[in-house]
C-alpha cells in the first residue's frame, strides 16, 4: 500500500488538495445536519436494475433515495411528481393513493396505507423509510439571509484505482492510455429546503489526463422550484423525462423487472442532472411554467459538444456515422474525438393534467454541426443521416377506478413511427396485472429514446408483454411475466428478421420481518447467426436460463446475512449446453457506533462469457455496482464506513477477483498479467 501511495504524482496531490480547500471554503457555511444514516436501498436498486447495461450510472437514483430517507415525503402535503421519485411505486398505486386522499381526507397514521387498493405489505415496507405524516418545516419562501444559514451542503470526494498495472499504461509504441490510472470524482450538492438546489460534479476516469481544466468532465446546475407560476427552473445541466420514453427521455430509466408494473414508466419531467454519465443530458436552460389551471409548458434550449469519430466526405466536409457515448478520453484517438460534434436542441412540452387524466405533446428539433452518413453494415441501412432531426410525440395516462391506461406515439419527421400502449389493472387487493404492446419501426430516430424494449434502443421491434403480481398474504408474494418480441429488420450478428421470448417467475417467502427466502427462474430465447462455417448464414436459437435461490436474514440489530446460489445455462443451436454457477455469502455489520461495514465471499464457475452471471454489490455511499462473474475463480470485497466526526464520514472499499487457470485478466489495453484484479476505493463525505 505504501508503494501505491508514493506513486501518486505530486501534481495530482496539489490539484486534489486545492479542490478540497476550495470547496470547504466556498462560502456555503450552513447549519449542521443531523446525524442521519443513509438508506439501506440495495434491494430496491437491484430489483429495478435487472436489465440495465453493465456500465449504467445509477448515481442519480441513489442520491434521490438517500435524500428522501433523510428528508421524508409528507404524505399529507405531497403531489404525484414527488411520489414518482419512489421507483418501486407503480403509477396505479400513486393514482389510487390520491383517490383515497380525495375521498377520505388526510391520513392519520402511516399504516392507513394498508387500506388503499393495490398497496401490499411489501410496497408499504419499502415506502415507510421514505415517508412521514409530519411537517419538517421545508422553506417555501426564499430569503437571501437564510441561504447560508439554513441550507444543506453535501460534499463527496472519491478516489479509486486498479492496483495491478494494465497494459494500456505501459510505454507501448502504438495505442496506449496517456493519463494516470486513478479515478477521481468530486460531487457537491446544496439544498435550501425544496425551493433552491445547486450541484457540481467533477470526474476523471482511469487513463485520462489533466488538460487545461483539473477534471476531464465537469457538470453543474442551479435550480429553483415553486416560484409562483414558475414551477421549475434549471440553468446548467438538466434531464427531461416525459411519457413512456419514446420521444424525449434522458437520464436513468428502467425496463422489465420483478415488479411487473414497472412496464409503465413514471415520467419526472424537468429535473436537475447530477450524474457522472457524460452523454445522456441537456446543457443550457429549461423551465416548467404554469400557463393556466391544469396546463403547463416546459420549453428547453440546449447546446453542447459530443464525442464522435469523424472522416471527410468527397466534398471535404467532416462527417460521422455514430456518436461515442462512453465519455472516455484516454488514448490519442479518444482525445481526438473529444467534443468533435456540436449539438443544438430546442423545443417544448405542453401538458394537461387534471384529476386522473394526463395528456402531453412534445416537439423539438436537433441540429448537428456535421452530417451523419449511412453506415456500411446492411443492418444499419436505416440509421439516421443528415444533420437535422425533428421529433414529435404525444402521450397520455388515464385512471378509471382500478385501471390505469398509458401510452405514447412518436414520429421522427421524414422517417419512422413508434408507439406503445398498455394497461395496469388492480384485479383485487392481492392481485395486479399488466399488459403492454409496442411497435417501433426500423427507421424511427430519436437521440433521447429510452422506451421499453428488448433491444438497447426502441426501434425495429414489435412486442407483447403480460405480467402478474400476486400477494396472497403478508408472507408470500409472486411475480411472473412473459414478453414476446419480433425484430422485422436485420440486427447486429442477425442477418434476417428474427424473434424471441422471455419468461420470468419469482416467489418470495417472508415468515418474519428478519427472514426472507427468494426463488427465481428466468428463460430467454433469441435468434442469432450460426457459428458454423456456411456459405449463407442462417439463424440458430440462443437460449439462456437462470435459476436463483437466496436467503436473507437478520439475527440481531447489528448483524445481517445473505446467501445466494445462482445457476446460468447457455445453449446455441446444437452445441452442447454451458452450465455456470455462483455462490456467495454476504455479512453485514450494522453498528450504531462509528464503524459499520460488510463483506462478500464468492465462488463462481462459468465456462465462458456467454454463461456469465451478474450480481449486485454493496459499495461506498452513492455508488452502485453490478459485478460480472465470468470464468472460474473467487470474488471478495470489504466495505468499511467510519464516522470521523459528526459531519465527516470516510468509506473504504477493497475488492478482488482471483481467477483460476489463467495467465491474463482482461483484454487489449485493460489486460493484466497474472490471475488477479483488485481495486481500492476511498471516499470522504462532509455535510455542512
Amino acid at each position: 500500500m505504501s508503494t501505491w501511495v508514493m506513486n501518486l504524482k505530486s501534481d495530482w496531490v496539489m490539484r486534489f488538495s486545492f479542490l478540497i480547500i476550495a470547496f470547504v471554503l466556498s462560502g456555503f457555511i450552513t447549519k449542521a445536519q443531523g446525524n442521519t444514516e443513509e438508506a439501506n436501498i440495495s434491494d430496491i436498486l437491484e430489483s429495478v436494475a435487472e436489465n440495465l447495461p453493465d456500465d449504467y450510472d445509477m448515481n442519480e437514483l441513489t442520491v434521490v433515495l438517500t435524500r428522501l430517507k433523510n428528508h421524508p415525503i409528507n404524505l399529507n402535503q405531497t403531489n404525484p411528481e414527488e411520489l414518482k421519485a419512489l421507483v418501486f411505486l407503480s403509477p396505479l398505486q400513486i393514482s389510487n393513493f390520491f383517490a383515497y386522499i380525495t375521498e377520505n381526507g388526510k391520513l392519520t397514521d402511516v399504516l392507513e396505507l394498508q387500506s388503499i387498493n393495490s398497496f401490499d405489505i411489501k410496497t408499504i415496507q419499502n415506502l415507510l423509510p421514505f415517508v412521514t405524516l409530519n411537517s419538517f418545516g421545508e422553506y417555501e419562501q426564499f430569503r437571501f439571509r437564510d441561504f447560508f444559514k439554513l441550507g444543506e451542503s453535501d460534499l463527496v470526494m472519491r478516489f479509486a484505482q486498479t492496483l495491478q498495472k494494465q497494459r494500456g499504461f505501459e510505454d507501448l509504441p502504438g495505442n496506449r492510455y496517456l493519463g494516470s490510472p486513478e479515478r477521481i470524482q468530486t460531487r457537491y450538492r446544496y439544498h435550501f429546503g425544496s425551493i433552491i438546489s445547486a450541484s457540481l460534479t467533477l470526474d476523471k476516469d482511469a487513463g485520462e489526463k489533466f488538460k487545461a481544466k483539473p477534471f476531464d468532465f465537469l457538470s453543474g446546475n442551479i435550480s429553483a422550484f415553486k416560484l409562483g407560476s414558475l414551477k421549475k427552473l434549471v440553468v446548467g445541466d438538466y434531464a427531461l423525462q416525459f411519457g413512456q420514453g419514446l420521444t424525449l427521455w434522458s437520464g436513468f430509466s428502467f425496463g422489465k423487472g420483478p415488479d411487473v408494473t414497472s412496464i409503465a414508466k413514471k415520467d419526472l419531467g424537468l429535473r436537475p442532472y447530477s450524474s457522472a454519465n457524460e452523454y445522456s443530458f441537456f446543457r443550457g436552460i429549461s423551465a416548467t411554467i404554469t400557463l393556466a389551471q391544469h396546463v403547463e409548458i416546459t420549453p428547453f434550449l440546449s447546446y453542447r459538444k459530443l464525442d464522435a469519430s469523424q472522416s471527410t466526405d468527397a466534398d471535404g466536409n467532416d462527417v460521422q456515422a455514430t456518436i461515442n457515448q462512453t465519455g472516455l478520453h484516454r488514448t490519442a484517438t479518444e482525445i481526438e474525438n473529444d467534443n468533435a460534434l456540436g449539438q443544438r436542441i430546442y423545443g417544448a412540452v405542453l401538458q394537461y393534467a387534471k384529476n386522473d387524466l394526463t395528456f402531453g405533446a412534445i416537439g423539438y428539433r436537433t441540429t448537428f454541426s456535421n452530417s451523419f452518413i449511412t453506415q456500411a453494415a446492411t443492418y444499419d441501412q436505416f440509421s439516421f443521416t443528415g444533420n437535422e432531426l425533428t421529433n414529435l410525440g404525444v402521450y397520455y395516462n388515464y385512471t378509471f377506478k382500478n385501471v390505469y391506461l398509458f401510452g405514447e406515439a412518436g414520429k421522427s419527421l421524414n422517417s419512422g413511427f413508434a408507439y406503445t400502449n398498455g394497461v395496469l389493472l388492480s384485479i383485487s387487493p392481492t392481485v395486479s396485472a399488466s399488459l403492454s404492446y409496442r411497435n417501433y419501426s426500423k427507421d424511427y430516430h430519436s437521440f433521447f429514446n429510452q422506451g421499453i424494449a428488448e433491444a438497447s434502443e426502441a426501434l425495429n421491434e414489435i412486442g407483447l408483454y403480460t405480467g402478474l403480481n400476486i400477494a396472497p398474504n403478508k408472507h408470500w408474494s409472486f411475480s411472473l411475466y412473459t414478453d414476446y418480441f419480433r425484430f422485422p429488420w436485420l440486427k447486429y450478428r442477425i442477418d434476417a428478421p428474427s424473434n424471441g421470448y422471455e419468461i420470468f417467475v419469482q416467489a418470495v417467502y417472508s415468515p418474519a420481518k428478519t427472514l426472507k427466502l427468494l426463488w427465481r427462474f428466468k428463460t430467454e430465447t433469441k435468434q442469432q447467426n450460426t457459428d458454423l462455417e456456411v456459405p449463407v448464414n442462417f439463424l440458430d436459437n440462443v437460449k439462456k436460463e437462470g435459476y436463483r435461490f437466496e436467503v436473507s436474514w437478520q439475527i440481531s440489530k447489528n448483524w445481517a446475512f445473505q446467501n445466494r446460489f445462482e445457476v446460468s445455462q447457455y445453449k446455441k443451436g446444437d452445441v452442447s449446453r454451458e452450465l455456470g454457477y455462483l455462490i456467495y455469502q454476504d455479512i453485514n455489520y450494522l453498528a450504531l457506533s462509528k464503524l459499520s461495514g460488510n463483506i462478500r465471499l464468492a465462488y463462481f464457475n462459468t465456462p465462458s462469457y456467454n454463461s456469465r452471471i451478474y450480481a449486485y454489490e454493496d459499495d461506498v455511499l452513492y455508488n452502485f455496482a453490478f459485478g460480472m462473474y465470468s470464468g472460474k475463480g473467487y470474488r471478495s470485497y470489504l466495505n468499511l464506513r467510519y464516522r470521523l466526526a459528526k459531519k465527516l464520514d470516510v468509506w473504504t472499499r477493497y475488492a478482488i477477483f482471483i481467477y483460476g487457470n489463467t495467465e491474463t485478466v482482461g483484454t487489449y489495453l485493460d489486460e493484466i498479467q497474472g490471475n488477479k484484479k483488485s481495486e481500492i476505493k476511498i471516499q470522504l463525505r462532509y455535510r455542512f
